[in-house]
């Protein structure tokens, strides 16, 4: 399984990413080996993620995702 999801940050802002693992993701996120984004953002916690059953659709989506505004993304994840 593959998925795209959103973690919120510590200072409040959103990460979008994409995995074929997400708990290890989020643990590699929060032990500073995640993005360069989130590396200074820590701890992060997990917002919000859909499944898709290839990397394509995944990065598909996070594409997508990451071309909302901040409020679109609030109102998908329920925040």
């Amino acid at each position: 399984m593959n998925y795209t999801y959103i973690v919120r940050c510590s200072d409040g802002s959103l990460y979008t990413g994409w995995t074929n693992d997400l708990e290890k993701r989020i643990r590699a996120h929060n032990e500073g080996k995640g993005a360069k984004y989130t590396k200074s953002r820590r701890p992060v916690v997990l917002a919000y993620y859909e499944e898709f059953r290839t990397k394509e659709e995944a990065m598909r989506r996070e594409w997508e995702i990451k071309r909302m505004s901040r409020q679109e993304k609030m109102r998908m994840i329920g925040g």
